[in-house]
């Protein structure tokens, strides 16, 4: 994991949001934000529902501008070294794929418009510089022996790393992911938590994963900004996940258990763990 033990880092950071708000209409999203990610750091962005999670997500997109502070992604504006992100929605329309290859939706992060696509092999040709990218992709998150079957016969941890082999096929610097454990039962969100833990290390990629439910995630994690009433929350684990940090941050009672082992598990924040009945949220991945 990426260490800030001594305060400062080597590395320039690949995303730098300084107090920055959001503003729509009348209303003020969240203000005075402050967020920083290194490479090789795996960052949480946690909070309610309408929190504005997803909104920070697209503003380091360069889809939505601050009304005030600033941003900057991998050295640069929002928006401006977008082919250097990795880039998982929320919402994706998988029925229009589920009879393509697993390898076909990979290959679809390096040669186009991911879901607005048009078939791959009607007058695509690979490279061999871009087969070998997309069978390193597959290998790495572990989805080589189903790189062949169609993307609707697999199971729900199974889509997920092949839609993270294509959110990292181009090698990119900071990877955003947006509720990708949505869905999955806990044994299988475990195990993409854990493959993106190991993604972002080897990899040395900045990862931003917005989510509901902090406690699959907390061994992994280097750090979390947790959103809540308009205001964030910054920090390494250990500092941010408190009953008074986050009770104050929420305005309602958090409670934090500390385990025999160590482990944190956060007690009553608002749209903790739920699943949404999704088709595949009885399968377990296995790999």
């Amino acid at each position: 994991m990426a260490d800030r033990s001594l305060g400062t880092h080597s590395a320039r950071a690949l995303v730098r949001v300084s107090h920055g708000s959001v503003v729509r209409g009348a209303t003020t999203i969240w203000s005075d934000l402050n967020l920083e990610v290194f490479p090789g750091e795996f960052t949480a962005i946690l909070g309610p529902n309408g929190s504005g999670k997803s909104t920070l997500l697209q503003v380091l997109l360069g889809r939505i501008q601050l009304a005030e502070g600033t941003a900057e992604v991998i050295g640069a504006p929002p928006g401006i070294r977008r082919a250097d992100i990795g880039y998982l929605p929320q919402h994706r329309a998988i029925t229009a794929a589920e009879r393509i290859r697993a390898i076909d939706i990979v290959q679809l992060g390096l040669t186009g418009a991911r879901w607005g696509f048009r078939i791959p092999g009607t007058g695509t040709t690979q490279t061999r510089h871009e087969r070998a990218q997309i069978h390193e992709a597959l290998e790495l998150v572990g989805a080589s022996h189903y790189a062949q079957r169609a993307f609707g016969e697999l199971s729900g941890g199974e889509q997920q790393r092949v839609l993270i082999a294509q959110a990292i096929v181009r090698r990119p610097a900071f990877l955003l992911l947006d509720e990708p454990l949505d869905s999955l039962d806990l044994p299988t969100q475990t195990s993409v938590v854990a493959l993106i833990r190991e993604v972002c290390t080897r990899q040395q990629i900045g990862v931003l994963l917005v989510a509901h439910d902090v406690n699959p995630l907390l061994s992994a994690l280097d750090q979390v900004l947790y959103i809540a009433n308009g205001h964030a929350l910054q920090g390494a684990v250990n500092d941010v996940i408190s009953s008074s940090q986050l009770t104050a941050l929420f305005g309602m009672p958090i409670e934090v258990l500390t385990a025999a082992d160590g482990r944190r598990v956060v007690i009553g924040t608002p749209d903790a763990p739920h699943h949404h009945g999704h088709r595949h949220s009885h399968d377990h991945d296995h790999h």
